[in-house]
C-alpha cells in the first residue's frame, strides 16, 4: 500500500529530534506511533531486579580451586558466552534504507542496476542513479553503499578505521509502515544460538518485551531472557550494587571478606536441616543460598570500582564520542549498549532510535537523522576494533519512505528527491559485520539476499523473507550461526523454522565463518 501526501515546499528540515506531525496518519494514540514520529525518545521507563540480573546463568567456564570453582558450579562465566557481540538498530518510522542509503540491485546482486524510474522512487534523480553514474557506487565497507549516503557518511565518520576489516549484505524485504507489529526484531533468536552476557542476556533501549520498536517473533521469545532496559550512562553504572561494603573496606579487601562469608556459610549450609523432605527441593534451596553469596563475592571483585561500567570513564568510548556528543540522548544511548555488549556484559542489544517516519515533504529532516543514525552504527563498529573483538550489527525499520520525483534543491536537500509517501514496498533491512582478523568473506559473493524488481519494489518471491517479517529474523539467526561456523545447528535450535532445506538455507547465508564455535 503507497500513500502519498503533497505539502507546500519547506524551505528548512527539522531539527533531527523534532517531532513530526502532519503527515495525514491521524492522530498518535500508542507509545509506538509516538515513537515513529519522535514525539518521544527511544527510551521509555523500566526497572529490573536483583533476581533478573541472574535469572539466566550462563555455562560456566572451565575452572578450578576454591571460590573459582564454586563460580563454576553456580554457572559464572568470566567473559560472556564467548560469541560474537551483537547489536541491532530498529529504526522507528519506516526509514529509507535501500537506493539512497545501501544499493539494492535486481536477480544478479547489488550492481544489477535498476531503472531510473526505481532510482526516483528511492529518492535519487538521474544524475544521481548508479545505472547512470557507476562513479556513485561505494565499497569502503564491502556492503555496496551510495556515495552520497547519509548511513555512509556518519559511519565513516566515526569507523574509518574498522572499514577496511567490515562487511556485509542487503536484505530486500517489505515490511508494514508505521507500525510496531512488525515481528522481525531477532535478539531472541540470537540469544538462543548462544549469545549471552556476564551480567545480563539481552538489553534494549526499549522497555518493550523485545528491547525495541519492533515486534519479536512470537515463537522466539523466552520470558528468562527478557531485555533489560538500558538507555543512558546511570543506567548502566546502575546495573550493579556492591553494597556499602565497597566504601568502608577498599575493593579487594570487601572481596576477601565476601569470599571468606561464602566458604563460612557453605560449610553452614551442610549442616543445615529444612525440614524439607523432598530431596530435590532441599537441593535446588542449598543452591540457591550457596550461589547468592558466589555471585555477591564475584560481582564485587570485578565491578566493586564503578568506573568500571562508567561509559564516561572509557577513554575507549571518550576517543568516539566527545563530552558534548554524549549529551546527546542518541549517542549516550549508543555508548550505553555498545559499552555492555562489547565487553561481553550483555549478549546482545538493541538501539531504537525513534522520529524516521519523515515523509514531511522535503529531503534534509531524512538526510539529518540517517547522519546520526550512521555515527551511531559507526561509534558501535569502532568500538569493536579498539577492543579487538568482532561485532555483528543489524538495522531494520517499519515500512519505508518513497519519492514521487520532486527534487529538494535545498543545501540540506542535496538535489534528491524530496520523500512524500510511506511505502512498504522499497523496505529493505542490512547486516554489517566486523572482524579484527580482516574483512569477512562472504558465501558464494552473496551481498544481497533476494532482490528488487526494476521499479525498485521488493520482489516477493525473491527469498522467504522478502513478504515474511518473521523469516527476516530467521535469516538473521541463520547468519549469525554462519559466522560461527554453527550453521548447520539451526534446524536443532530452530525446529520450527520456515527456511526450507540446507540447500535453500545456503543461498540465504551471507556470510563464511571468522570465528570458530566461541572466541
Amino acid at each position: 500500500m503507497i500513500k502519498r501526501h503533497f505539502f507546500k515546499k519547506r524551505q528548512q528540515p527539522l531539527h533531527p529530534d523534532a517531532p513530526l506531525i502532519n503527515l495525514g496518519h491521524g492522530k498518535p494514540v500508542s507509545r509506538r506511533d509516538m515513537l515513529g514520529r519522535g514525539l518521544v525518545s527511544g527510551a521509555a521507563f523500566g526497572t529490573v531486579g536483583l533476581f533478573g540480573l541472574f535469572s539466566n546463568p550462563r555455562e560456566a567456564m572451565a575452572l578450578s580451586g576454591g571460590l573459582e570453582a564454586m563460580k563454576e558450579t553456580c554457572g559464572i562465566a568470566a567473559s560472556g558466552a564467548g560469541k560474537i557481540p551483537f547489536i541491532c538498530f530498529d529504526l522507528a518510522g519506516g526509514a529509507n534504507i535501500a537506493g539512497s542509503n545501501v544499493l539494492v540491485g535486481g536477480q544478479g546482486g547489488q550492481e544489477d542496476f535498476l531503472t531510473s524510474g526505481g532510482y526516483s522512487k528511492l529518492g535519487l534523480p538521474g544524475s544521481m542513479a548508479p545505472n547512470n553514474d557507476a562513479g556513485v557506487v561505494n565499497r569502503e565497507l564491502g556492503l555496496a553503499f551510495h556515495s552520497d549516503s547519509p548511513f555512509l557518511q556518519g559511519i565513516m565518520e566515526k569507523a574509518a578505521a574498522a572499514a577496511p576489516s567490515t562487511n556485509g549484505c542487503v536484505i530486500p524485504a517489505r515490511s508494514e509502515n508505521d507500525t510496531g507489529n512488525n515481528p522481525h526484531n531477532p535478539m531472541y533468536g540470537i540469544f538462543t544460538a548462544g549469545a549471552d552476557g556476564e551480567l545480563m542476556s539481552l538489553i534494549g533501549s526499549s522497555s518493550s518485551v523485545s528491547g525495541g520498536n519492533s515486534m519479536a517473533p512470537d515463537g522466539s521469545i523466552i520470558a528468562s531472557a527478557r531485555p533489560t532496559k538500558v538507555d543512558r550512562a546511570t543506567d548502566v553504572t546502575g546495573l550493579v550494587d556492591t553494597g556499602k561494603l565497597v566504601g568502608l573496606l577498599d575493593q579487594a579487601d570487601a572481596v576477601s571478606v565476601m569470599e571468606s562469608i561464602a566458604r563460612i556459610s557453605h560449610r553452614r549450609i551442610d549442616q543445615l536441616d529444612s525440614g524439607l523432605t523432598d530431596s530435590n527441593r532441599r537441593a535446588n534451596l542449598e543452591d540457591l543460598l550457596r550461589c547468592g553469596y558466589v555471585e555477591a563475592a564475584d560481582i564485587t571483585e570485578r565491578f566493586g570500582d564503578p568506573a568500571e561500567l562508567d561509559i564516561e570513564e572509557d577513554l575507549d568510548i571518550l576517543a568516539i564520542f566527545d563530552e558534548n556528543e554524549l549529551r546527546d540522548r542518541e549517542f549516550q544511548k549508543t555508548a550505553s549498549i555498545m559499552k555492555l555488549v562489547v565487553n561481553g556484559y550483555a549478549g546482545a542489544g538493541c538501539i531504537s532510535m525513534g522520529g524516521f517516519d519523515y515523509h514531511t515533504g522535503e529531503r534534509g529532516t531524512g538526510e539529518q537523522r540517517d547522519l546520526r543514525a550512521g555515527r551511531c552504527m559507526g561509534a558501535c563498529l569502532d568500538y569493536a576494533r579498539r577492543k579487538g573483538v568482532p561485532l555483528m550489527i543489524y538495522v531494520f525499520s517499519d515500512g519505508s519512505v518513497s519519492s514521487n520525483g520532486r527534487i529538494d534543491d535545498s543545501e540540506a536537500g542535496r538535489g534528491k528527491g524530496e520523500w512524500t509517501g510511506d511505502n512498504s514496498s522499497t523496505a529493505a533491512s542490512f547486516i554489517l559485520v566486523y572482524s579484527p582478523n580482516g574483512r569477512p568473506t562472504l558465501n558464494n559473493d552473496q551481498q544481497q539476499i533476494g532482490w528488487m524488481r526494476p521499479d525498485a519494489s521488493v520482489e516477493t518471491a525473491g527469498s522467504p523473507a522478502a513478504n515474511n517479517v518473521n523469516l527476516l529474523a530467521e535469516v538473521v539467526w541463520l547468519n549469525y550461526l554462519a559466522l560461527h561456523g554453527e550453521q548447520g545447528q539451526f534446524a536443532s535450535k530452530f525446529p520450527n523454522h520456515s527456511l526450507g532445506n540446507a540447500a535453500s538455507m545456503d543461498r540465504l547465508t551471507a556470510f563464511e565463518p571468522i570465528v570458530s564455535g566461541t572466541i
